[in-house]
């Protein structure tokens, strides 16, 4: 298997054992990693749920970006919520930023996330070739 590891200063740098993003199969899959609302020039969270859903998109958008792409090219999102009251915002707020057709989805409820994060999403994304 040809593995690619990405990684972008756009984006906040990875904060454990793990990459930005890895590209599989000769360099037409790629897979994000879960990214939370941190502000990748200041390392910090920025505040609220909105702004947290926001920046998490520019943060995939940048990872996707790095790796050839965009978030068009996503197909499957998974969504990472501490309060499920907030899906109705993501979704809000990921039609400004998708068309369709939507990429597959998952929404999850659960306990905590890294560094206090309301929310959190990872991505599959397919490149043309």
């Amino acid at each position: 298997m040809n593995k690619q590891i990405i990684q972008t200063p756009h984006a906040p740098a990875a904060i454990g054992t793990y990459s930005q993003a890895v590209k599989v199969s000769g360099g037409e899959t790629v897979y994000l990693s879960g990214q939370i609302g941190l502000d990748a020039s200041t390392m910090q969270m920025v505040n609220g749920i909105e702004a947290q859903i926001q920046q998490v998109f520019l943060n995939l958008g940048a990872v996707a970006a790095a790796s050839g792409g965009s978030l068009d090219d996503i197909v499957k999102l998974n969504i990472f919520l501490t309060d499920l009251a907030h899906f109705a915002r993501v979704n809000e707020i990921m039609a400004t930023y998708f068309e369709q057709p939507y990429p597959a989805r998952a929404a999850i409820g659960v306990k905590e996330l890294p560094r206090g994060a309301l929310v959190e999403m990872d991505a599959v994304m397919v490149l043309q070739g």
